[in-house]
């Protein structure tokens, strides 16, 4: 005992020693002044000057510890905020102070080289898409290989490289992807001509290979009539005028089958593209192509919102850009409201209250009134008799309040395009249900009823950005508690209701108001007979009285957050093709046929001299029209003339 008793001493006087070295210690002091008003590399320096003078203070080395992993902890905290936010020079700068407190930091000094990576990165990026402006996919490409090498996850390089490869696939799909320059003007002049001869002399001026499918009509013949138009237009009209089609097969060699189901089956061909939804509902993007696109290749997975079809060529493109129609990001929009309950009261109350019960009787020893016993009644004196007025004998009323109320509730609720927000203030009131039953006995369930504030919102955000908001709002309170025979409680709601539909514009602020409970009590005591005289009847009376009035007002203003986009002219209108195929001519679907211009009578006309039709930097070539005898003989070409 005595030892403990000592030891507790000891500890005593440390301790004492301790506070008082504290209070003395002008360092430690300042340090904590300084850590307190945000000066965090002051104060810790502070309190390390602190502990090399007293090296013996233990509190001085704890504090010192404990202050400085908070200050790396909250200098790493808000580094890793600031990069989220996408500020790295902010980063960069919190990450040095935690350094500076903790030089071997691992998370600080990880940070830093996470920064430097991505500035590597973003200036690798950047010279991509410079790259890709010059239209040098390779050099792009090979650039962003490396930054995806070192983080798979940065988004703007996998959009770069899938905008690359997208490019790269339509260039292999391309159905002209032919090395001749078929935009090269030519004008050509044939009547009642053979195809074949017409596609000779095209051939023979472009230096492309025209194979004919062994199904295609030897006997076709054509009159055409086109002026400077290029090789592949020209071709376009051939096709489609014969119900034909072309597929390419290398550089230089083109096929003719005839565009029929079968054939198309046969020479087309088919791409499978993978449509990953970010937005869009995957059963809805489903139906949307299968009923305007026609694909029936089609399938889709609900767990990943993956889309995958089997179509044509065309027929992807074009369900791409329906794709990319749908797939927006739902509107939102910030609902502000505020709720206001307005409440005056005035009271008052004048007059003087006068007891209002008087009453005379007997009251025996057992203190009954109207009871005695015989004995007493025997010996009655005036003690039995007792005059009793109700207490208070008598009260002045000198009072006026007056009182206003005004409860706000400011709640914003973010929601989205159609869908319901619900806010409820207020208490949920139990209610005890008692049923009784023959076998069971009897039973009680509790439900729960809402009392207080409900309010039901349901935006509607149109491209105007205009807000259409159905509104429903519900006020209720208690008026009563009855408490029945068997114990159990019923209340009595008072409620008010709303119910509305507007359209605001987007920050445009709406009122309603009206919802108004008017109360007015009066009431008076008075004495009868006396109370009734002029004048001084009012010193026999008591006047009370009582107006309350309540109103509910309610303040909506939409805030749009995000809406809808409206797409640009050339996605929301595109060409599609025919009925019967999604689609150009050149890859393979059937067009309507077009008009072509009657031919004109040809004026005979000597051949130019120079420059020579066909030859570089010359006019393009003219083929002169064929002639035929009624017999159908074919006559010398006649010179044509050249388009000017």
């Amino acid at each position: 005992m005595k030892l403990s008793i000592a030891g507790a001493r000891v500890a005593a006087v440390a301790a004492a020693l301790i506070v008082s070295a504290c209070a003395q210690n002008p360092a430690f002091r300042d340090g904590m002044r300084n850590l307190a008003e945000g000066r965090i590399e002051q104060g810790l320096a502070q309190l390390e000057q602190a502990s090399r003078e007293a090296p013996g203070n233990p509190e001085y080395r704890s504090t010192l510890f404990r202050q400085r992993e908070l200050a790396v902890n909250q200098f790493l905290a808000q580094a890793e905020a600031a990069r989220t936010g996408n500020d790295p020079n902010q980063a960069e700068a919190l990450y040095r102070r935690a350094m500076g407190i903790e030089p071997a930091n691992a998370r600080a000094r990880q940070g830093l080289d996470e920064i430097a990576r991505d500035r590597r990165h973003k200036a690798l990026t950047d010279e991509a898409a410079a790259l890709l402006a010059k239209n040098d996919r390779a050099g792009a490409e090979q650039k962003l290989r490396l930054v995806l090498a070192e983080n798979p996850a940065r988004r703007e390089a996998r959009a770069i490289l899938r905008r690359i490869e997208e490019a790269n696939l339509s260039d292999r799909l391309a159905t002209g992807a032919l090395k001749a320059d078929l935009k090269r003007p030519i004008t050509l002049e044939f009547r009642d001509a053979a195809l074949r001869g017409i596609f000779d002399a095209i051939a023979r001026s472009s230096g492309v290979n025209y194979v004919f499918d062994r199904d295609v009509r030897a006997d076709l013949r054509m009159t055409i009539q086109l002026r400077n138009k290029s090789i592949d237009d020209a071709v376009r009209v051939l096709l489609i005028a014969n119900q034909l089609a072309q597929k390419v097969l290398d550089d230089d060699t083109v096929i003719i089958y005839p565009n029929v189901p079968a054939k198309q089956r046969e020479y087309q061909e088919l791409t499978i593209k993978a449509f990953y939804l970010a937005n869009a509902d995957v059963k809805q993007v489903l139906n949307t192509i299968r009923s305007v696109i026609k694909t029936r290749d089609i399938i889709f997975d609900e767990r990943l919102n993956v889309l995958v079809m089997r179509d044509t060529p065309e027929a992807v493109r074009a369900a791409e850009r329906l794709v990319a129609l749908q797939d927006q990001p739902e509107p939102e929009v910030v609902l502000q409201l505020e709720v206001m309950e307005v409440g005056t009261s005035r009271l008052q109350e004048l007059g003087i209250r006068f007891p209002e019960q008087i009453s005379y009787g007997i009251v025996g020893a057992a203190g009954t009134p109207g009871t005695v016993t015989l004995p007493e009644w025997l010996n009655r004196d005036s003690s039995l008799v007792r005059l009793t007025v109700s207490n208070p004998a008598l009260i002045v009323n000198l009072r006026k309040l007056d009182s206003d109320t005004n409860l706000l509730a400011n709640p914003h609720v973010r929601v989205r395009n159609r869908e319901k927000a619900k806010i409820h203030i207020g208490e949920r009131v139990p209610v005890i249900t008692t049923i009784a039953t023959a076998n069971v006995g009897v039973a009680e369930s509790v439900s729960y009823l809402d009392v207080g504030l409900k309010l039901e919102l349901e935006p509607n955000i149109y491209l105007d950005d205009e807000v259409a908001m159905k509104v429903g709002l519900e006020v209720s309170n208690i008026i009563d508690t009855i408490t029945r025979a068997s114990g159990t409680q019923v209340y009595t709601i008072g409620t008010r209701n709303a119910s509305t539909t507007l359209r605001l514009k987007d920050g445009e602020t709406q009122i309603l108001a009206g919802l108004i409970q008017k109360n007015e009590i009066r009431a008076t005591n008075k004495i009868p007979g006396i109370s009734d005289l002029p004048i001084v009847g009012r010193l026999f009376s008591n006047r009370n009285d009582n107006n309350t009035t309540t109103e509910i007002v309610l303040l909506i203003t939409p805030r749009i957050v995000r809406n809808i986009v409206r797409p640009p002219a050339d996605l929301a209108e595109f060409a599609s093709g025919t009925e019967g195929s999604m689609g150009g001519a050149g890859g393979g679907g059937v067009q309507a046929p077009i008009a072509l211009p009657r031919p004109a009578p040809v004026q005979p006309q000597a051949p130019p001299a120079a420059p020579v039709p066909g030859a570089p930097g010359g006019p393009p070539p003219t083929f002169p029209p064929q002639q035929t005898t009624p017999s159908g003989g074919v006559v010398p070409f006649m010179p044509g003339t050249p388009a000017r």
